[in-house]
């Protein structure tokens, strides 16, 4: 299963971007392999819609999940629409978020807020 993170740095140690849709990176964690893969956020600069192009980044990476402390309804919209679940993270390194989700202690995220559109204050 492939789970995806909003990250601040291109490392498995790093901790996880509060902001889903301007996170600078997301990380791509492959449970059978074991492995992280990083991707670029290109949508982190936009000026509106950022949450949106976010999760269809995440949609195009082929992630299951998704862990975050919190998540616009935009970008919720299309994470749903592609199945994937959203689970709330408890802490802010990523490697234990995605430890505590293997392991399933991180319940669904079920508080969508309705997003900072174009105030670039993260969603």
């Amino acid at each position: 299963m492939k789970i995806a993170i909003p990250v601040d740095k291109k490392d498995i140690k790093t901790e996880e971007c509060v902001s889903f849709g301007r996170a600078p990176y997301f990380m791509i964690y492959d449970t059978e392999a074991n492995e992280a893969v990083f991707l670029d956020n290109s949508a982190a600069a936009m000026t509106g819609g950022a949450g949106i192009k976010a999760a269809q980044a995440i949609v195009d990476s082929g992630a299951e999940s998704v862990l975050a402390r919190r998540c616009g309804e935009n970008a919720a919209e299309v994470l749903k629409a592609a199945d994937i679940k959203i689970f709330k993270t408890r802490s802010s390194s990523a490697k234990e978020n995605i430890d505590a989700f293997i392991a399933g202690e991180l319940s669904q995220l079920d508080e969508i807020h309705a997003g900072f559109h174009g105030h670039h204050g993260g969603n």
